[in-house]
């Protein structure tokens, strides 16, 4: 992709010094060709190392140059490449990557997201995801018994731009959530408002999070000890209270939260946010904010329009699933981490061409597939080879290739007009007919 290579470029040839300063000697495999090799064995998912030799034999991969390697050559690079290397070049292109989703201004930003922004400077969600068994693309692999898990990553991205913050990997794969609270404490900062999974569920880390001036909204545990202060809105569909959760062992309560709870068909569901004030926060659009990190089903019809494309949810779903990630290559920790970064670099370089499709059609963010951007790419590569395309968003935006399935189809029933999200403090009692 000349597009990706233009970006990354730069960012690469940006980390000779640290390369050198690890002590890597030049030589035929180098550092641009090997980002390029593993870039490519994502991008285009090579079926293994003895394949991407083949093709980096013959063919140029983004900017590098068909050099002459053996797979044996390449398999032992692949192990001893610093994964660092992909770390520094994802943090070091996020910050280029955010400018040009901000100078993006046509397409729309979420009505609920664009409210909590006017309160908060960020909004991020975080979230823990399993690594979940190693795949023998190196013959590395041949003594690893089957189906072993590989570790746990923590993400934290950003609700707005849907890039991500900051990545975290533990070599334990069945460690908790909780034992990432030190790093999100360490990492957020005032004025910032987290989205966090259940598994983020501490008294303390709630407690830090607030003396730090950090808000967040979580959900509730079905077993909570609480008790009601005060009732802010009560009816068929809504219930908004100020609680005490918790105690200690004077009876004390431990901390002083708000429960936004929204019922949705014969299913109530509850929110947790240290948002005490909903003149800041209205109770739907807590709903609505955490329903942008996770899918909640049986939505529409309760203030606020239907979903189908969550923020962590997408995000572990695309380098997991789609980029591969739930697969890894290599059994050896450095080889492990090489293709965390390394997948979470080209999420995010697909990300910023979606974001560029949805303002190339002046189109809220939510109404594009990554996965068929992604897939549209192919048939892009086809039309640039031939001459008739050099702009892969001018391809992907194209109304001739509307085929392609990048934009969403909207699912409504006929006739019945889209929801609109309810910006009530306290919003009036209703009641089905």
């Amino acid at each position: 992709m000349k597009d990706a290579s233009e970006l990354l470029t730069p960012v690469v040839w940006g980390q000779q010094a640290y390369y050198r300063q690890l002590g890597m000697r030049a030589r035929i495999l180098t550092l641009p060709l090997m980002v390029a090799a593993v870039l490519t064995l994502i991008w285009r998912q090579v079926p293994s190392v003895c394949e991407l030799a083949r093709m980096l034999n013959r063919q140029d991969l983004l900017w590098a140059q068909a050099t002459k390697v053996s797979r044996q050559a390449l398999a032992q690079r692949f192990l001893e490449f610093p994964a660092s290397v992909f770390e520094r070049v994802l943090q070091d292109l996020l910050p280029q990557l955010k400018l040009r989703w901000q100078q993006r201004t046509s397409r729309p930003i979420p009505e609920g997201v664009a409210y909590g922004l006017s309160h908060f400077e960020r909004i991020w969600t975080a979230d823990g995801s399993t690594l979940e068994a190693l795949f023998r693309k190196l013959s590395s692999l041949d003594q690893v018994p089957k189906g072993k898990l590989a570790g746990k990553i923590c993400t934290v991205i950003e609700l707005t731009s849907r890039l991500p913050v900051k990545i975290w990997f533990h070599e334990n794969p069945y460690s908790n959530d909780c034992n990432f609270l030190e790093d999100l404490l360490n990492l957020a900062t005032a004025k910032t408002l987290l989205i966090l999974a259940r598994g983020f569920y501490d008294f303390l880390f709630f407690a830090n999070l607030i003396a730090q001036e950090v808000d967040f909204i979580t959900r509730l545990k079905s077993n909570a000890s609480m008790e009601v202060v005060k009732i802010l809105s009560d009816n068929y569909r809504l219930r908004d209270r100020l609680i005490n959760l918790g105690s200690n062992n004077q009876g004390n309560a431990l901390l002083k939260l708000r429960l936004v709870e929204i019922r949705v068909g014969k299913v109530w569901y509850s929110y947790l946010t240290s948002v005490l004030n909903p003149e800041i926060l209205p109770p739907y659009v807590v709903a609505d904010l955490y329903r942008r990190r996770w899918r909640i089903e049986r939505e529409g019809r309760w203030g606020f329009p239907s979903l189908s494309n969550h923020a962590v949810e997408e995000a572990f779903n695309l380098v997991k699933r789609l980029l591969g990630l739930s697969y890894l290559w290599t059994g050896s920790i450095n080889g492990i981490k090489l293709q965390v970064w390394a997948t979470w670099l080209v999420y995010a370089v697909l990300l910023d061409l979606g974001d560029a499709v949805a303002e190339e059609l002046a189109l809220p963010f939510d109404r594009i597939s990554l996965e068929m951007v992604f897939r549209g790419l192919y048939h892009f590569h086809h039309a640039y080879s031939q001459g008739q395309s050099t702009d892969p968003v001018k391809y992907l935006s194209a109304p001739s290739n509307r085929d392609l399935g990048v934009v969403k189809a909207v699912r409504k029933k006929k006739g019945e007009p889209s929801p609109k999200l309810d910006f009530s403090p306290y919003p009036i009692a209703f009641y089905p007919a």
